[in-house]
């Protein structure tokens, strides 16, 4: 177990260093989120979109768990491009579980998602959003960020294993995106969406990712459970982890 955990964080310091040559990357990613909160949020917030409450707190948490999924999702591109350089031969070359590769790379989607969270919690503090500060709660957001990044970066490199070329899984990536974030309780709550798709919902990782932080970020009562927030995460990346471990071979065949 040590040297498995070893491998999985030399893949992910691997991954990280990336950022670090290049940190403009974070400023540019968050461009995103902050036109979210600026503009949709502000427009949404005139229209009582929440009765009784602040719009702007209840879509904070969802832009950060939006954030998440772009950022994750589009991640198994890179698998493709390593490929096409040679890397991936030189990973299965090399004695590292097929496991703590795909653990390694998905860890560091989420890794490089922090620095993200931390900017929109600036700008949701600036936009008079009730941000909780306690670091407690600050922790167990990063906790459901690494747990989502882990699962939605494992699924894209899923898909990647399977597809194979960069035209067709950026057309397959722009297709996952939107339903997986309209599905869910990002930007309006489960209670006004018709039945199908509350159904629907339900199955949605987002949704509980969303849930968690939702209770964590601003205080307000989860759907859910907290536990059942963080199980339906961890068990849900754990699968994914082996069965993407299972098909990383299959990217160069």
């Amino acid at each position: 177990m040590r040297k498995f955990i070893r491998k999985t964080w030399v893949i992910a310091d691997f991954e990280i260093r990336k950022i670090l040559h290049d940190p403009t990357e974070v400023l540019v990613r968050a461009v995103q989120p902050a036109l979210w909160l600026l503009i949709f949020g502000q427009v949404m917030a005139r229209m009582r979109v929440i009765p009784g409450g602040n719009y702007l707190d209840f879509m904070s948490p969802g832009i950060l768990a939006q954030s998440i999924l772009f950022v994750s999702i589009f991640y198994g591109i890179a698998i493709i491009w390593e490929r096409d350089l040679g890397l991936t031969h030189k990973f299965l070359a090399t004695p590292t579980p097929r496991t703590a590769l795909v653990l390694g790379k998905a860890l560091s989607a989420g890794i490089r998602c922090i620095p993200l969270m931390f900017i929109i919690y600036i700008l949701a503090a600036l936009l008079s959003v009730h941000v909780l500060w306690n670091p407690a709660n600050i922790i167990g957001v990063i906790v459901l960020l690494l747990l989502g990044a882990i699962l939605f970066s494992t699924f894209s490199l899923i898909i990647a294993c399977l597809v194979k070329t960069r035209e067709r899984f950026m057309g397959i990536g722009q297709l996952m995106t939107m339903p997986l974030f309209f599905a869910s309780n990002a930007i309006y709550p489960i209670d006004i969406m018709p039945g199908w798709l509350k159904i629907i919902s339900h199955f949605n990782p987002l949704t509980y990712m969303i849930d968690g932080m939702r209770l964590l970020m601003i205080g307000t009562p989860s759907g859910f459970s907290l536990l059942t927030d963080y199980c339906v995460l961890a068990i849900s990346s754990t699968l994914f982890v082996l069965l993407g471990g299972s098909l990383y071979k299959r990217v160069i065949i």
